[in-house]
């Protein structure tokens, strides 16, 4: 799995932080999104894939390899 995220999408709602804190941050200026982890263990994923389903920005996407 490779994480992407289209920083100017993010709307700072920070459900990505909550759902997967090993992989999002926020930036603490405007708390638009920072992506920690671009290759996440796979114990991670299903929270990742949560993480993209639910961003309401729709900024989060997913690439399975």
């Amino acid at each position: 799995m490779r994480v992407e995220v289209d920083v100017p999408k993010c709307v700072a709602s920070g459900q990505c932080v909550m759902i997967a804190p090993d992989v999002f941050d926020q930036r603490e200026e405007d708390g638009i999104v920072v992506l920690l982890d671009e290759q996440p263990a796979p114990e991670l994923h299903a929270d990742v894939r949560e993480s993209a389903v639910i961003c309401p920005a729709a900024a989060i996407r997913v690439v399975e390899k």
